[in-house]
């Protein structure tokens, strides 16, 4: 199985979403806790692989050895490439 872990930047934006958007972003993430989830995942550039959630991208970045998700930065689709 893996772990997943939001940074705070990813905790802070989560708690200024309204209450049943945050809920759907958290259940989302938590599918990554399985034991295969690059099924869910697309490499995207450099080091990070991106999640689709709806209108919403993660950028993650994986460590392999200790089989950890860090969730980096999360946000709607249109500004997360911006970043």
């Amino acid at each position: 199985m893996w772990k997943v872990l939001l940074s705070p930047d990813v905790k802070e934006f989560l708690k200024k979403q309204d209450s049943h958007i945050e809920k759907r972003l958290r259940k989302g993430l938590e599918k990554l806790q399985v034991e295969d989830p690059f099924h869910y995942l697309e490499h995207f550039e450099g080091q990070y692989y991106k999640y689709r959630l709806g209108d919403y991208r993660a950028l993650i970045d994986i460590d392999f050895e200790n089989k950890i998700l860090k969730i980096q930065i999360l946000d709607k689709r249109g500004r997360i490439y911006k970043k």
